[in-house]
């Protein structure tokens, strides 16, 4: 297989996601902007879940330019981060419909951690596949950001049990890191290609 196939198909299981999670966010019985109000906490969640779903397909569109070749590790390594993020439609809507209890927001950030896990299972799959000396070793040498984001699901996923809205300000968290764009990525190929011009 290509990687422009495995490039498409998870760009197709992404965008299903997202819309799985839009179609549960039910029409408001009225026609009155305050019945919106009880939607408020689906919306949030939803709003999250959209946000995590974005930045996963922005950093696997990165990872993949950097890759020259897949093998059947790689496509199983890619299927297990698709697997985890496909629960993202069912937890944000237990989230949202129970207003934040520790249980589903615990859940959740189980969720958002087996995802990470599997996204740096990902890389390193890759990156065996690639060499040592491959431009995709050297950009992900440094996994700060993917190890913070780690500890701090886990300890989201541990303060959900004691007051849930905790919880959910460690989710934040890795949110907040991913949204400044990860420049390892262009800088790097930039080097690669001035270097072998």
């Amino acid at each position: 297989m290509t990687k422009s196939r495995l490039e498409a198909f998870s760009d197709g299981v992404l965008a299903i996601i997202i819309t799985i999670m839009v179609l549960q966010m039910k029409i408001p019985s009225g026609d009155s902007f305050k019945n919106l109000i009880p939607m408020f906490p689906m919306f949030l969640t939803y709003l999250g879940s959209f946000i995590y779903a974005g930045i996963y397909w922005n950093n696997h569109h990165h990872l993949f330019q950097t890759v020259q070749k897949v093998n059947g590790k790689i496509l199983w390594s890619n299927l297990n981060l698709l697997f985890w993020l496909s629960f993202l439609p069912i937890t944000t809507e237990w989230m949202g419909a129970n207003h934040f209890h520790s249980d589903p927001v615990a859940l959740y950030g189980i969720i958002l951690i087996l995802s990470a896990i599997a996204f740096k299972i990902l890389v390193h799959t890759i990156v065996k596949n690639e060499g040592k000396n491959s431009v995709i070793a050297k950009i992900y040498k440094n996994e700060k950001k993917e190890n913070l984001s780690i500890l701090m699901y886990a300890f989201g996923i541990s303060a959900a049990f004691i007051n849930p809205y905790i919880g959910i300000c460690f989710y934040l968290i890795p949110t907040l890191i991913w949204l400044i764009p990860d420049l390892r990525v262009e800088h790097n190929l930039k080097h690669f290609e001035n270097k072998n011009e």
